[in-house]
């Protein structure tokens, strides 16, 4: 991490790619990855980190990327909805559920909660009723009154649990 009088320099690799970006010490990893990487899927909410519209992994962590300052992020993997794919570059599993269960609705909530669900389903690949619920309690949807959301995610898990 190089710096100079008001920036410092980060590098770190994003969906793959690696890229350095000159940056304010104060500023956001999800100003950094829309405002300089030109990265618009990671949606600014609240910037108080109780929506989860930001939410990216950093080295396989689910983060609120508006909580976390760029120059933390130096040295480490991010991946933002963007890097989220299925086979040969198509649409991911849960993408592919969002749209047939109609889990889009205005869509602002669902990159943050593709990527929450998405690293659910990672880290679990039966979760519970339970923890499918905890895992969406800390995004915010105002539009799908979380049914659609649930179902398409709950399409998923059966079908890892089938074909698992």
């Amino acid at each position: 991490m190089a710096e100079t009088e008001s920036t410092v320099t980060v590098s770190f690799t994003v969906n793959g790619t690696p890229v350095t970006c000159a940056v304010e010490p104060r500023r956001s990893l999800l100003d950094c990855i829309r405002e300089d990487l030109h990265l618009h899927g990671t949606h600014v909410g609240c910037e108080h980190g109780v929506c989860g519209c930001c939410n990216v992994w950093v080295d396989g962590e689910l983060v609120r990327a508006c909580l976390m300052l760029a120059f933390q992020a130096d040295g480490t993997e991010i991946t933002t909805i963007e890097g989220i794919e299925g086979p040969g570059g198509s649409l991911s599993p849960m993408q592919e559920a969002f749209c047939a269960h109609h889990g889009l609705q205005c869509g602002y909530c669902t990159p943050g909660m593709i990527m929450t669900l998405e690293n659910l389903v990672k880290e679990n690949p039966a979760p519970t009723e339970d923890d499918l619920i905890d895992a969406v309690s800390g995004n915010l949807c105002r539009c799908t009154g979380y049914h659609q959301l649930l179902e398409a995610a709950r399409s998923v898990i059966a079908a890892n649990t089938n074909h698992g």
